[in-house]
């Protein structure tokens, strides 16, 4: 088993939850330094690194920026096959089952395959899911693929069940950057019931009751990003409701 997965059901044991912080590395270097610095004060367990249209040398100079004020776990989040940087902890490797399109399955993963076995990486194989979140996404734009419609939880709970069939080892409900609108509660909680894997929720999550709602759902993870970007306080303001549902972890 993973690091990152280890320490996530090392927390879901003892009833807490986590926190990730998803820095996109198209960000000045003086803007991650902030964000990576705010992390590190507010005891964030994780931070993702990666965009839709990220390169190999920006995110490797995005890490290392990240490192100078943050010392806990840095893990990619691919937008494509090539961002591969061994200077991380690990990667999400994601295969986008709520779509159809065969490249984000299983093309991509097989160009980045080599690439990760000649690495240190920590792989975590995740079955991620795009939820309709109120507008078009990056995500499925270039993806070329629909989103899950946000009232179809049976859909979105197959779709987890299949992934965990599939042998992955945590599930990733992603409404998007810039979501109009967060998962709701009931789409979290179906999820869940029915899927005994780590839950990971992102996307329109910019408030405090948005985090408590995911969390009490059932999302053993948060993931912020878009929102983290245009008011640095949400990361202590999602931080503090992180600790109301368990004991602060210092990293």
């Amino acid at each position: 088993m993973s690091n990152f997965l280890f320490n996530l059901y090392q927390l879901i044991n003892e009833g807490k939850k986590a926190l990730a912080v998803l820095i996109d590395p198209d960000q000045d270097e003086e803007s991650v330094l902030n964000i990576a610095q705010l992390c590190q004060i507010n005891s964030v367990e994780f931070i993702f690194v990666g965009g839709s249209l990220t390169t190999a040398g920006v995110l490797s100079d995005t890490i290392k920026n990240i490192r100078k004020n943050y010392a806990g776990k840095i893990y990619i989040f691919p937008g494509n096959e090539f961002m591969v940087d061994s200077s991380a902890d690990g990667i999400l490797f994601l295969s986008l089952l709520s779509g159809r399109n065969p490249e984000y399955l299983i093309g991509k993963h097989l160009v980045a395959a080599p690439l990760l076995a000649a690495s240190k990486l920590e792989i975590i194989p995740t079955a991620y899911l795009l939820i309709d979140g109120g507008k078009e996404t990056s995500v499925s734009y270039i993806s070329n693929t629909k989103p899950i419609p946000a009232d179809k939880q049976d859909i979105a709970m197959a779709t987890a069940l299949a992934g965990k069939m599939l042998g992955m080892q945590c599930v990733y409900m992603d409404a998007g950057s810039g979501a109009l609108s967060p998962i709701s509660e009931k789409m979290i909680s179906t999820v869940k019931k029915a899927v005994d894997l780590p839950l990971i929720i992102g996307g329109g999550i910019r408030n405090k009751n948005a985090a408590s709602n995911a969390y009490s759902a059932g999302a053993n993870l948060i993931v912020i990003g878009n929102g983290a970007e245009n008011d640095r306080s949400l990361i202590e303001q999602i931080a503090n409701v992180r600790d109301s549902f368990g004991v602060k972890i210092e990293i």
